[in-house]
């Protein structure tokens, strides 16, 4: 059952966390965090997004505090390395934060930025990582299907493992696919997958060739699982910029998967300034190990939201419950 808002609202501290640079458009974090039966959980949807949308967040929130608990099939999972857009003297630096990953996922298709930023980009982390090491890119449906097509030649030379949500809709994808599909670079779905009403329609149209999930936008663990059985397509279990309360959420799916093909985008915490434990999730030889996060309480009141935004987050939390209490079951 749907635990009572004012269950969740007595634990609940709101937290604004500083970025190591910008990332995304933003250079601040903010989530709420609450503790349920199974421990401490976080609510953090980015500001842009409807409460519709949003509550499927607090959803995820709740499977985790409050929902059942999944067996794990492993104890430390292997991450991938995150590149902001950044310029290429800072690629070593924003790199060597991810101790031991051998994977990096560059961002790319920054608005402000160019082609020739993205592949100078893609190249200096080629140079980072040497031929041993894995890239992929991902611009966040930025591009049109003529744009990808280009980026994706552009790019070839560097030997990419996947490209991430090249363009915006299900259709888009699906012609991108059929025009690179000779070059072997396989396509992967994000916002596809978590934003979509019908999460699974981009593998039913042969749009994609790998699923990205992410455990609090797709309503948690449990429906996760649920959503990875009934595709055929490997998954990426990936974070949402969250701090390790929220990221560690994105560990216990990975770690309850069967089939875990590829490198998780999980190490996210070394984007962050500042975190809301002393033992954050930072990657160490390129891994995570699979725990629960209960944040310092120090930490905490540092990072602590000003008035108005704790309001602001609390009256959002309250809305996304009224949205949910019409029935809720973490399946």
């Amino acid at each position: 059952m749907l635990p009572a808002l004012d269950d969740l609202l007595g634990s609940a501290r709101v937290v604004s966390l500083p970025l190591v640079s910008r990332f995304r458009g933003i250079t601040v974090r903010e989530a709420v965090l609450f503790e349920g039966p199974n421990g401490f959980t976080e609510f953090s949807p980015f500001e842009g997004y409807g409460d519709a949308e949003a509550a499927a967040w607090l959803a995820g929130a709740i499977d985790f505090g409050w929902g059942p608990e999944h067996p794990a099939l492993r104890d430390a999972v292997h991450v991938n390395a995150t590149l902001p857009a950044v310029p290429v003297a800072e690629v070593t630096a924003a790199l060597d934060r991810f101790a031991g990953c051998r994977t990096v996922k560059v961002k790319v298709a920054e608005p402000g930025q160019s082609l020739t930023d993205d592949t100078a980009r893609v190249r200096a982390t080629r140079e980072y990582l040497g031929p041993a090491g894995r890239i992929r890119v991902d611009a966040n449906g930025a591009w049109n299907v003529d744009e990808a097509e280009h980026a994706v030649h552009a790019f070839a030379e560097f030997d990419l493992e996947y490209v991430e949500q090249p363009c915006a809709t299900v259709d888009e994808l699906a012609q991108l696919r059929s025009r690179v599909k000779y070059m072997g670079i396989p396509i992967a779905a994000d916002e596809s997958v978590r934003r979509a009403s019908d999460p699974l329609e981009v593998a039913r149209m042969r749009a994609a060739d790998i699923l990205v999930i992410k455990a609090q936008p797709l309503g948690g663990i449990t429906a996760a699982l649920h959503l990875a059985s009934e595709t055929e397509l490997p998954v990426v279990v990936s974070s949402a910029l969250e701090s390790s309360v929220g990221i560690s959420m994105g560990l216990h799916l990975a770690a309850a998967l069967p089939n875990l093909e590829f490198d998780c985008g999980l190490g996210t915490a070394a984007l962050l300034a500042a975190d809301v434990t002393d033992r954050p999730l930072m990657p160490f030889d390129g891994q995570l190990e699979v725990r629960r996060i209960t944040p310092t309480a120090h930490l905490l009141d540092r990072h602590a939201a000003d008035a108005d935004r704790t309001a602001w987050w609390l009256d959002r939390l309250a809305r996304c419950h009224a949205r949910l209490s019409g029935g809720y079951s973490p399946e």
